[in-house]
């Protein structure tokens, strides 16, 4: 039978067509049985699950003689390691060197002091002294000596109220409000309660100190009341002789309250043998000397630290604070009241200042209070016409309280400064160094020069067991621009230009 060529051509296309999807299809299996152009997968017939041996083949593998021993093998190892261990951290225990335990401290121990002898030259009365709290706590200070508040006349021992505040001070609400307020930032309060304050004898006279006591003890009784930490009262030497001491003395010290009353006393013009003696004899909690006269040499000072070191906790040192005096007027220059700031906060004791001495404030005229500058770091207003001399000053004022607040921070924070042991290094006549240490704590150590041309140390160390000085140190703080701070300096001499002061510091090495 004849066919159309026409249709046979048109089914030999539509073959080829057919041919050619199946190709790209992977409809034909190539050779191998498998398709052109894809991938064997694995059936689910195809995958190895692994189940583990079953409980019963595990009992009887577990109870072979090699798994046995392999378990016992473990089992020792792992015993000697723990007991290894547990004898490795005891010998280091026992090996590691002890620390030395904390001395006793008491708060009037922990920070300087700041006396505020006048309150109305501070800040217009007991009302200011409590507005201007939040400032005085920027000084890191742990105590206020506030007055004397008192009402007296002059020498009239017939007129002492010791228990009234004088009207012009303030009143006991005004009081109450600056305890309350101070105690909340941690800053305790003591009064100084010397009788004649205004007067030419602390005491009125010897034939008046044993009535004179029996007031300062109700008076102590009365503002213990009423929160206050503490008294303060001048010329102890002339008030511990007295048959009736012992009774102010019980009556502060036997004091049943959670904190702990001080009772702190002034003397002058007395050698380090009878300052200690004092402290040993009297019981007082703080003595407040006046052995660090700027007409004292340095070597006087470090006689005075050698004997009266190991009294640290009951001894305070101030520049002038014996007579409620700024520091500046001793120290006549900006370079003097930063060395004796330093001094003052690395020496063995409790540092005490009066308002004022952060910033430099010179001393008022003649018995005149001076009054004290408040503001000190407001900028002038941009634009405003600007003096630069009380310009000058301003600045210097803000940079001595900053150099101020330093120190203070840092006595707070290292042990060596706050209750460390005290080694004298080399003194001179218008300058003197020591070093402070403690147990396993950072070591510090302090260099003055008062004098008015440059004083170069070769800081020599007493044998002490366990103590030497390293080859170099790091300068933590100084006024001299020739030791810049956290520069690190040879110990084996330093030379620092007139009135100036550094403290320097080096690692406990073991």
């Amino acid at each position: 039978m004849n066919r159309d060529p026409e249709i046979g051509m048109k089914e030999v296309m539509l073959n080829e067509g057919e041919l050619g999807k199946q190709l790209i299809s992977g409809d034909n299996q190539a050779a191998g049985g498998e398709k052109n152009g894809t991938v064997k997968q694995k059936g689910a017939e195809d995958e190895v699950t692994f189940t583990g041996l079953s409980k019963e083949e595990l009992m009887k593998v577990a109870g072979t003689p090699g798994w046995v021993r392999t378990r016992w093998i473990l089992l020792v190892l792992f015993w000697l390691g723990w007991v290894g261990m547990l004898a490795g951290a005891i010998v280091i225990i026992v090996q590691a060197p002890r620390c030395k335990p904390i001395p006793e401290m008491n708060w009037w121990n922990e920070g300087p002091l700041y006396q505020i002898s006048d309150v109305e030259a501070f800040s217009e009365g007991m009302s200011g002294v409590e507005a201007k709290l939040d400032d005085i706590n920027q000084l890191k200070v742990k105590g206020l000596v506030l007055g004397p508040l008192h009402t007296v006349q002059s020498d009239q021992p017939n007129t002492l109220d010791l228990e009234a505040i004088d009207p012009n001070h303030g009143n006991k609400k005004a009081l109450q409000d600056v305890l309350e307020k101070a105690h909340k930032k941690g800053i305790s309060v003591l009064l100084d309660l010397t009788p004649n304050y205004r007067g030419t004898d602390p005491w009125f006279s010897s034939g008046d100190i044993s009535e004179v006591i029996e007031k300062v003890k109700a008076a102590a009784e009365h503002w213990f009341s009423l929160g206050v930490d503490g008294i303060k009262i001048s010329d102890l030497a002339a008030a511990s002789s007295s048959v009736d001491w012992s009774k102010l003395q019980a009556v502060v010290q036997n004091d049943t309250s959670t904190k702990k009353k001080a009772l702190m006393g002034v003397v002058e013009g007395m050698s380090a043998a009878e300052v200690a003696q004092l402290a040993n004899t009297t019981g007082v909690d703080l003595i407040l000397s006046d052995l660090l006269s700027s007409k004292k040499a340095g070597v006087e000072c470090i006689k005075a630290m050698d004997t009266l070191h190991s009294q640290q906790r009951s001894l305070a040192w101030g520049l002038g604070a014996t007579q409620l005096e700024q520091l500046a007027k001793q120290a006549t220059s900006l370079g003097l009241i930063r060395l004796y700031q330093l001094l003052l906060f690395t020496m063995p004791g409790t540092p005490v200042f009066t308002y004022g001495d952060e910033i430099g404030l010179q001393a008022g005229q003649g018995s005149e209070s001076p009054k004290m500058v408040w503001g000190i770091e407001q900028e002038p207003a941009e634009g405003a016409a600007v003096n630069e001399t009380t310009e000058a000053e301003r600045k210097e004022r803000v940079s001595t309280r900053k150099w101020f607040i330093s120190l203070s921070d840092l006595r707070g924070k290292e042990r060596s400064l706050l209750h460390g042991d005290y080694y004298p290094l080399s003194s001179s006549a218008t300058s003197l160094s020591f070093l402070r240490l403690w147990d396993q704590s950072e070591r510090y150590l302090t260099a003055v020069n008062w004098g008015a041309a440059p004083e170069t140390f070769k800081f020599t160390l007493a044998p002490a067991e366990g103590v030497e000085l390293p080859e170099t140190a790091k300068v933590k703080l100084s006024t001299d621009e020739d030791l810049k701070a956290d520069t690190t300096v040879s110990l084996d001499k330093i030379t620092l230009g007139p009135r100036q002061a550094v403290l320097l510091q080096f690692p406990y090495t073991g």
